[in-house]
C-alpha cells in the first residue's frame, strides 16, 4: 500500500494528528502487555466526536473487536475496526489520572525525573487537546486498545493480565477525516504495581475503497445506518 507513515510511541508517550478518511491506522504491540488509549474527533467539525454510549448500545456490546465501528455523536462512523488479532479491546475503563498514577507507581514529577517521569493518560490527553484547539472541556471516554476488561456475575470489573501478547495488532479504518489523540499509558484497572506501558508502533496506510459487502458495514443493521449517514454527509459536501 502506498503513502505509508509510521512511528513508535514509547512508554508514557503521546501523539495526535489529523488523518484523512480512507486510511488504515495499524497499532502493533512491540511487547506483551500493551495498552494504548485513544480519542477521536471529526477533523472538519471538532464538536463531533466519539460517542461511547451510542457505540456500545447500537452494537449490543461492552467490548470492541473486528466488525465494530466507533460512532460519533451525530450517528456517523468515525472509524471501523477492520483487523484484530486478539479479539477484545476495552471501551469502559477510561484513562489514568495523576493522583492514581502516583498512588500506584510512586510519585514522580518532571522537575525531578525529567523525561523519565511517569505520565498519566489525563495529562497526556490534556496536552494533545490543547494542541488541536480543544480544552479540558472536550475530554471524553477513551478506547483502550489491547486491554481486556470484563465483568463477573456480580458486576465487578476485572482486568485480564495475559490478554495482549507481543506482536498483537489492531487496525482502524477512517471513515471520516479525524483528529486522533493517542496516549501510551496504563489501563487504570491493570493491577501491576510497576508501570506496565510498552512501546507500540503506529502505521498509517491507504485503505481499499469500502464496498457494499464490507464486513463492518454489514456487522449489524445499526452499523449500516451509521455508514449511510456518513456517506450522505460526504455526498452532500461533494467529497
Amino acid at each position: 500500500m502506498a503513502n505509508s507513515w509510521g512511528m513508535t510511541i514509547g512508554p508514557g508517550g503521546k501523539w495526535s494528528g489529523a488523518i484523512g478518511r480512507g486510511k488504515l491506522i495499524r497499532f502493533t504491540a512491540v511487547e506483551a502487555g500493551a495498552n494504548v488509549s485513544i480519542q477521536l474527533f471529526h477533523a472538519r467539525d471538532l464538536t463531533e466526536r466519539y460517542n461511547m454510549p451510542d457505540t456500545l448500545k447500537a452494537q449490543y456490546t461492552a467490548h470492541l473487536t473486528k466488525g465494530h465501528v466507533l460512532m460519533s455523536d451525530n450517528g456517523r462512523v468515525l472509524a471501523s475496526l477492520v483487523e484484530d488479532s486478539i479479539g477484545w479491546h476495552d471501551p469502559l475503563s477510561g484513562y489514568t489520572s495523576r493522583e492514581a498514577t502516583d498512588a500506584k507507581y510512586g510519585a514522580t514529577d518532571f522537575g525531578q525525573q525529567r523525561n523519565a517521569w511517569l505520565r498519566s493518560g489525563q495529562e497526556n490527553f490534556a496536552v494533545e487537546l490543547v494542541r488541536n484547539g480543544l480544552s479540558m472541556r472536550d475530554m471524553m471516554p477513551v478506547v483502550n486498545l489491547f486491554s481486556k476488561v470484563f465483568c463477573d456475575e456480580r458486576g465487578d470489573m476485572h482486568f485480564s493480565l495475559e490478554h495482549c501478547p507481543a506482536g498483537a495488532v489492531v487496525t482502524l479504518r477512517t471513515e471520516l477525516d479525524i483528529v486522533l489523540l493517542v496516549s501510551n499509558t496504563p489501563n487504570p484497572l491493570d493491577p501491576r504495581t510497576s508501570y506496565p506501558s510498552v512501546p507500540v508502533n503506529i502505521e498509517i496506510l491507504t485503505a481499499e475503497p469500502v464496498t457494499e459487502d464490507d464486513y463492518c458495514v454489514n456487522y449489524r443493521s445499526e452499523n449500516r445506518r451509521a455508514f449511510e449517514n456518513t456517506w450522505e454527509y460526504h455526498t452532500l459536501l461533494g467529497l
